[in-house]
């Protein structure tokens, strides 16, 4: 399955950096997925879980606070204030 790079920042840094090959949260308007090629997009996301998924197919569950979801061409930026794995 194709990936992208996920990077999650917070105020004491970078949180999460890797090749994931899915994210999926929580934004102002609803739930969303991100896949390798999305088209590019910003929007605010609220306090709620984060599924991650790598490529070996492992799931990773976090619990984030509010903040910004950014989507390039190949690579999500999360910039939140809190993110904690459950």
């Amino acid at each position: 399955m194709s990936t992208f790079k996920l990077i999650v920042c917070t105020p004491m840094g970078n949180a999460f950096e890797a090749q994931v090959t899915m994210l999926s949260l929580r934004g102002s308007e609803g739930d969303l997925a991100v896949l390798k090629g999305h088209i590019p997009f910003i929007t605010t996301i609220i306090e709620g879980e984060c599924k991650i998924v790598l490529p070996d197919d492992t799931e990773q569950i976090y619990k984030t606070g509010t903040g910004i979801l950014s989507v390039g061409k190949d690579e999500a930026t999360v910039l939140v204030g809190t993110f904690e794995k459950i």
